[in-house]
């Protein structure tokens, strides 16, 4: 007996052994790559450049800082600041995007040859961003632009729309839609998908509106794709650089700017890493606001 659990104790930590051989380089990995970055990144955030701690001093400066929070804006006009900025990216391109991909999804879920349809939206989200922030130049330039091509069949005035304040930023809002909501709606139609026909044939009995159908059965049924689509956009929105960079460079006078193009600047321009770990800082924070609740939800729906 006391051979057969000795046998069973070796094979046991046998097996320990090779799960941990397998983990260890994956894990060495994370360290180096993930854990380091980030402690690093937040130590950094609370020391001054001859590294020494000075707690919040570096957050103080960063958030009373024109470039990133920008008080006169509020009343004069752009720029807000790049924190304001990507709180209207979120207020005005999450409700557009996330509306528009629901629609999309039902209004193709019966089509013949909707595939076709859901393509081409979809083009838009595997456009590399850079490309997308090309696009959108030429689109909202005075001379080629195709919206001020329509402008002036309108009988209304050509301009650049990305060379202005006032309209720099919302010009790239706006024309970032069709990006994302291919997102949206692919994610919705795999939702669509998983209810149940006989939902709607009964309340087709009951005689109920397609309105009514729309609102009392497919966006209740359709709750847990809301919150992934709200989530993965809210975080898109929140790291948004590449377009940004490309089409407008933050410009005009930072009317267009963004926390993480600020970043960039604080890092790579001005080689100021304090400042720069200290968004990095604040962007780690709000995606774990915007990430925790989504976790919380999945665990409570798979119990």
């Amino acid at each position: 007996m006391d051979l057969f659990h000795r046998r069973k104790r070796r094979k046991s930590l046998k097996t320990t052994l090779h799960q941990i051989v397998f983990f260890l380089p994956a894990l060495i990995l994370m360290i180096i790559f993930l854990l380091y970055p980030v402690l690093n990144t937040l130590w950094t955030s609370f020391t001054s450049e001859d590294h020494q701690f000075v707690f919040l001093d570096n957050y103080k400066k960063v958030l009373s800082s024109k470039d990133v929070f920008n008080q006169k804006g509020f009343t004069q006009g752009f720029p807000l600041g790049a924190l304001p900025h990507n709180f209207l990216w979120i207020l005005i391109h999450l409700p557009l995007t996330t509306f528009l991909g629901l629609v999309l999804a039902v209004l193709f879920k019966d089509l013949k040859y909707n595939y076709i349809f859901k393509s081409s939206i979809f083009l838009g989200m595997v456009t590399p961003m850079v490309i997308g922030g090309v696009i959108l130049r030429f689109i909202y330039e005075k001379e080629v632009g195709i919206i001020n091509a329509i402008l002036e069949l309108l009988g209304f005035q050509a301009f650049t729309w990305t060379a202005y304040p006032e309209t720099a930023l919302l010009s790239l809002i706006f024309g970032s839609v069709w990006l994302w909501t291919g997102f949206s709606m692919i994610i919705y139609s795999s939702g669509l998908g998983n209810i149940p026909k006989e939902y709607y044939e009964a309340a087709a009995l009951d005689g109920a509106t397609p309105f009514v159908i729309f609102f009392r059965i497919t966006i209740p049924l359709l709750k847990q794709m809301t919150v992934v689509v709200i989530t993965m956009t809210i975080l898109w929105e929140l790291k948004i650089f590449d377009l940004v960079y490309v089409a407008t460079m933050g410009g005009p006078g930072g009317a267009s700017n963004v926390m993480a193009l600020q970043m960039y600047f604080y890092a790579f321009r001005q080689f100021n890493f304090q400042n720069a770990s200290v968004i990095a800082t604040l962007l780690m924070l709000l995606t774990l606001f915007v990430t925790i609740p989504l976790i919380k939800s999945s665990l409570g729906e798979e119990r």
